[in-house]
């Protein structure tokens, strides 16, 4: 049978998911009429961890946030620093004891959704478990500065720090959500990953686990014993379509209700024009760069035999004009960024400023460093090899295949030769994740605090996140000062991007706006830029008629 993502005629589709607001596969007519409040989200890929730190990938992230609380959370103007304005969640308040201790209240009327009740071992058993490098080495590396984790009592949780700095607080609410342990804490860390638990999580958040049909959606409940509130919807689908067009398609013909993207002009004015929708947008977190590999292809242990020089990467910098790159294609829903920081990130303001393109210049350090064209075919070669280099990218990312090519032609100017590889999504993420690439065209989110920065960007973080084998001590020790500044934090700051940014680890390009698309019919809707379906349950649906669905 024709899939329904996107393939399938539109009176297919209404149909099917009539069907599934239904709950059976009888015709529409035979069932007895309701108002069905459920609410419909679009997905670029099937959430098959949905459990929080299992899995960082954004359809994880999504249902995870339906699914699970955390202790608590950021305001949302993301400071990470003013501990006052968090919002209390599992915990319902917390104190100081000194400069080195938290102490945490847990909020006894939070239940699993198997109805045992949230408590201090829950919290001291996630804590303890993220911290295992056997568990996740990223985990482990966030939470590097948490000294001790311990219980005083069913509902009290005291977390101790190695070293006094000014995201304690972050540190122990925002990287590891509660899980719980009467479930988990038998499971060996090695296989938390591949638990039976992750197929079915229970959580504590608004919506329980209801169901999964692999490669098409992933059905949600409302949890009615939510401990905040009952939720204002009775379900959530989360809709699998992996094709762009596909998505918006979903939103135009009435099958969707809400879809967040990083989006081009040309899909923004359909959506746009359609008057059963609205377009919300705001600062992201999101950013668009060419990460360099810095080593070989099949030996982790040599360096890549041209990216290796700091000289060539910045060659291919200078080589593109990110200015009217970056306005031809995404217009005013992006602007230029100058290193691994988004719109909403504070550091964007006070990040020096990168070098603007010049090609003259870039060729001239191309020879410098013995490449030059020596048989004229526009090509600079050394010793007979060509400049060549392979781009990798999704081609599901539309911001992304719309300027991988005016990216190759800015660098064939220079005399570098670009192939773009364009593959499936899980293909291109295997890739990377395994450092099977010359040039990836990343796009991540990235954490409300730079202080994530050790993630990618250190030496630490080699073995987890830094697939490109990205490591200065000079950067690292910056970055060390930056996290445990107090006195005029900005500085420290803006000097650890400005030791990244002369090593040239990539081209950093964009900062796209988050587009999140709702139907009218949603009411009481807030969105984050860090988590945009977090407070869904607080969403209503108008009862006026909807579209056919």
């Amino acid at each position: 049978m024709t899939s329904w993502l996107g393939l399938a005629p539109t009176g297919a589709r209404r149909l099917l998911l009539a069907a599934l607001l239904t709950g059976v596969g009888a015709p529409a007519q035979a069932q007895a009429p309701r108002e069905a409040t459920a609410v419909s989200i679009v997905l670029g890929a099937e959430p098959t961890i949905p459990v929080p730190a299992f899995s960082s990938s954004k359809q994880n992230v999504d249902a995870a946030s339906l699914i699970f609380l955390p202790l608590a959370r950021l305001n949302r103007k993301l400071e990470t620093t003013a501990e006052r304005s968090f919002e209390p969640l599992l915990a319902r308040s917390w104190s100081r004891r000194d400069s080195l201790t938290l102490v945490f209240e847990l909020d006894p009327r939070a239940r699993w959704h198997d109805g045992v009740p949230v408590t201090s071992r829950d919290v001291v058993f996630s804590l303890t478990r993220f911290r295992d490098t056997t568990v996740s080495r990223t985990y482990a590396l966030l939470l590097r500065d948490l000294a001790a984790v311990t219980a005083d009592g069913p509902h009290r949780v005291v977390v101790s720090f190695r070293r006094p700095y000014p995201e304690q607080l972050f540190d122990a609410v925002h990287h590891v959500w509660p899980l719980p342990a009467h479930l988990l804490d038998s499971v060996p860390p090695a296989r938390l990953t591949t638990a039976a638990f992750v197929s079915r999580p229970i959580g504590s958040g608004p919506f329980r686990w209801g169901r999964l049909e692999p490669g098409r959606l992933v059905e949600l409940v409302a949890n009615p014993e939510f401990f905040l509130g009952k939720p204002g919807v009775d379900r959530v689908l989360l809709l699998v379509v992996r094709a762009a067009e596909a998505q918006l398609n979903l939103m135009l013909d009435g099958t969707a209700d809400a879809f967040e993207a990083f989006l081009v002009p040309n899909q923004i004015t359909p959506l746009v024009q359609d008057p059963s929708l609205r377009l919300v947008t705001q600062p992201s977190l999101g950013v668009g760069y060419l990460l360099f590999n810095q080593k070989a292809l099949g030996d982790r242990s040599k360096p890549h035999p041209i990216l290796s020089d700091p000289a060539v990467r910045r060659a291919i910098a200078l080589g593109i004009d990110r200015p009217n790159l970056i306005r031809s294609v995404f217009g005013p829903y992006a602007t230029v960024v100058d290193g691994p920081m988004g719109q909403a990130s504070w550091i964007r303001r006070i990040a020096p400023k990168q070098p603007g393109a010049n090609p003259a210049a870039a060729r001239r350090l191309l020879a410098e460093r013995g490449w030059r064209d020596t048989d004229g075919d526009g090509i600079v070669d050394k010793g007979g090899v060509p400049l060549s280099l392979r781009l990798a990218y999704p081609g599901s990312s539309l911001p992304r295949v719309s300027t991988a090519e005016p990216i190759q032609e800015m660098l064939r100017r220079i005399g570098v030769r670009i192939e773009l590889v364009r593959l499936d999504g899980p293909v291109w993420f295997e890739r990377r994740s395994r450092g099977e690439f010359d040039i990836d065209y990343s796009q991540a989110v990235l954490d409300p605090t730079p202080s994530g920065l050790v993630q990618s960007w250190s030496c630490a973080g080699i073995g987890g996140s830094n697939v490109a084998h990205v490591c200065d001590p000079a950067f690292d020790a910056a970055l060390t000062r930056a996290i445990g500044a107090t006195d005029d934090p900005a500085r420290h700051w803006r000097e650890a991007i400005g030791v990244l940014q002369s090593t040239q680890p990539a081209v950093f390009l964009y900062s796209p706006v988050q587009s999140i698309v709702l139907r009218t019919r949603l009411r009481r809707v807030t969105t984050r830029p860090d988590l945009p379906w977090a407070d869904l349950w607080r969403w209503t649906v108008d009862p006026a008629p909807r579209a056919a669905r």
